[in-house]
């Protein structure tokens, strides 16, 4: 999301809150003190900031702003208010963000809701890699989850059908013995998912490993929201 900060501070009548977010927002969100964000708009042609409260608009900024040790950052509850005000271009993960927010609410089991919570973390901070992780792991307990719920003899009768090997999974501990990839031909086989389903998983499989494993990988919100949006439609929506 890029913008001309220059013009963009010099509109008319544009609040001092709305100035703040913009400052935080520019240079990717960089984390700023008070003072860079003073000097960061003077440079830009607002001189008139020196006469302004900057800690105090910056504490009026509630969940659209939060300090960390480096600074103040902006979130993305901040960053969606500058895209509804129409300051920045839309970003795909602002969406895919607010819906793992929304999910969060009608997910009762504390261990799925972990994951969640710590995929949405990384999102804010823009942890990409970690976001794709977190996210993948999250769908999977979903799954996981709901066989143990309601499809738990169909699965063991189609692993032992497929492995003679298999130990009865009793609990979603047993589930995660079995290899990930493998798990989702036992899903596809029950028909709990369909095969387009199950080859869109696959590619969402394919990322997480990539991102939680050492590599020159490097990804960006498109990517990522392209994985997330894959999980929420096919996994989120339909079995939490």
């Amino acid at each position: 999301m890029s913008f001309d900060l220059k013009n963009v501070l010099n509109t008319p009548d544009l609040s001092r809150k709305d100035c703040i977010l913009l400052l935080l927002k520019f240079n990717d969100s960089k984390a700023k003190n008070v003072n860079e964000i003073k000097d960061l708009a003077k440079a830009n042609g607002l001189r008139e900031i020196e006469k302004w409260n900057i800690s105090m608009i910056l504490s009026s900024l509630k969940g659209l702003a939060i300090k960390i040790p480096e600074g103040w950052t902006i979130t993305r509850d901040g960053e969606t208010y500058l895209v509804a005000k129409g300051f920045l271009d839309y970003s795909p993960v602002i969406k895919i963000h607010n819906n793992l927010l929304k999910k969060t609410k009608n997910i009762s089991s504390p261990y799925v809701k972990e994951f969640i919570i710590e995929a949405i973390k990384s999102l804010e901070f823009k942890l990409y890699k970690s976001a794709v992780v977190f996210s993948w792991v999250g769908a999977l307990s979903i799954l996981y989850e709901y066989i143990v719920n309601n499809r738990l003899s169909d699965f063991n009768n189609e692993a032992s059908r497929r492995d003679s090997k298999w130990k009865t999974a009793n609990n979603i501990d047993g589930l995660t013995r079995m290899k990930e990839y493998d798990f989702l031909q036992i899903i596809e086989a029950i028909s709990l998912i369909g095969k387009n389903t199950k080859n869109e998983l696959e590619q969402c499989l394919k990322l997480r490993n990539s991102c939680g494993h050492p590599s020159t990988l490097k990804i960006g919100e498109n990517k990522v929201a392209s994985h997330l949006e894959i999980l929420i439609l096919n996994v989120y929506n339909v079995f939490s």
